[in-house]
Order: structure tokens, then C-alpha cells, then sequence
């Protein structure tokens, strides 16, 4: 019975501890099931889990961008140097439901001519790049 009571509050404590923008965009529900394409300048780029992400800033404004986790991405050619911050980019991928949010999960990024597809298996309708 006490380990009950231990496990039930274990995980009733992990649950408020975790942060809900750490839940509200993982996976796809949130996004639009249109692809749409993003291009602007590397505001900033994290290569850390559970997603890499970077800051993309065009004519609207700063845009918040998941790429896929860092394995997904290495696999495809998207490591640390191959974008920095002021490179211009380009992403396809879908955009996010809510309008008045400015965020973005790419399925593919082209930058200094080169496109990476960090999703290779996720079917697309818009050509990378541009």
C-alpha cells in the first residue's frame, strides 16, 4: 500500500513539474495539416533534445521553429556549423493551428544552398528551398 501512495505521488509531482510548453508542441497535433514554407534570418539555434530549434525572424517577426531531434537531424547532414546565427534560411514544414502564434515545425531547412530533410519520411507537397 505505501508504495502505492509513493508511485501516485511520484508521478502526480513529475506531472506539475514538467512545464507545458515542453508538452504543447510535441508531435503534429498542433500544427496545420497544410505545408507552408517560412524563410528569414537565424535569430538563434539550439542542437539540444528533445527537438532542435531555432528562431527565425522574417517581415512578421520572430518566429519559434522545431526541427527534429538532434539523432533525426544528424542523420539528414543538419549538425552544428552548418547554420549559424545571421544565415538566411528557408523551411517547409507546417505552421502552427493557433494564427496569433508565431511557430513552426520544419520538415525540411535550406541554408548556404543546402537543403536538409529532417524528416525523410514524412510525406511533403512543397518542394524544399527558395
Amino acid at each position: 500500500m505505501m508504495r502505492v501512495r509513493f508511485k501516485t505521488a511520484l508521478l502526480a509531482l513529475m506531472s506539475v513539474s514538467v512545464p507545458a510548453s515542453v508538452l504543447a508542441h510535441h508531435g503534429w497535433a498542433w500544427t496545420e495539416d497544410e505545408e507552408s514554407r517560412l524563410s528569414g534570418e537565424i535569430v538563434s539555434i539550439s542542437f539540444g533534445n528533445p527537438h532542435m530549434h531555432l528562431e527565425l525572424r522574417d517581415q512578421a517577426g520572430t518566429w519559434q521553429v522545431d526541427l527534429a531531434p538532434p539523432s533525426a537531424s544528424a542523420r539528414a547532414g543538419f549538425v552544428e556549423g552548418v547554420a549559424e546565427t545571421g544565415d538566411q534560411a528557408v523551411v517547409t514544414g507546417h505552421r502552427s493551428r493557433d494564427a496569433d502564434e508565431r511557430a513552426f515545425k520544419a520538415e525540411t531547412i535550406t541554408v548556404n544552398g543546402k537543403t536538409y530533410d529532417v524528416y525523410p519520411d514524412r510525406p511533403k507537397t512543397l518542394k524544399p528551398g527558395k
